[in-house]
């Protein structure tokens, strides 16, 4: 069950795309905007991550860490990142552990069978680490609703 407003955010630690370990509670006092994503390399992601690369003046006029996570490998995270000019850290969920306590996990993913990838989410957690936004989507072709994720970190 994917995790609601007013909730505290579950910390974490997950390698980034250099094998670093990365903690929410390192942005303590930070809002933080967290994008999960189902798979790098994939056209609806890239077009996604591609998106907050361009939108990342206002996520930073607003004070906000960005922070993209995946069930992906680190390396394959790295490639993604590289390829696309994506700025933001990028974190590997591979035991999909953060993934299935944050948004729920879509099972068959891209329609092979046994690929569990993340569902496609986002979430604005506020300094004092409450959910301050969270939007689900059970269909990993929808994007999130931009406008409304700069919105609630206003």
């Amino acid at each position: 069950m994917a995790i609601t407003v007013g909730q505290t955010a579950p910390n974490f630690t997950l390698a980034d795309s250099f094998r670093k370990p990365v903690s929410l509670s390192d942005y303590a006092g930070k809002p933080v905007v967290i994008f999960f994503y189902p798979g790098a390399f994939t056209a609806v992601c890239e077009k996604e991550m591609c998106t907050i690369r361009d939108a990342m003046a206002e996520f930073d006029a607003g004070g906000a860490q960005v922070l993209g996570i995946s069930v992906d490998a680190p390396a394959a995270n790295k490639a993604f990142a590289d390829k696309n000019g994506l700025k933001f850290p990028l974190l590997s969920d591979y035991t999909r552990y953060v993934s299935a306590q944050y948004c729920g996990l879509v099972n068959n993913f891209a329609g092979l069978v046994g690929l569990t990838a993340s569902n496609r989410a986002a979430f604005v957690v506020d300094g004092s680490g409450k959910v301050k936004y969270a939007w689900v989507s059970e269909n990993p072709g929808v994007e999130p609703p931009y406008d409304e994720v700069k919105k609630a970190l206003a």
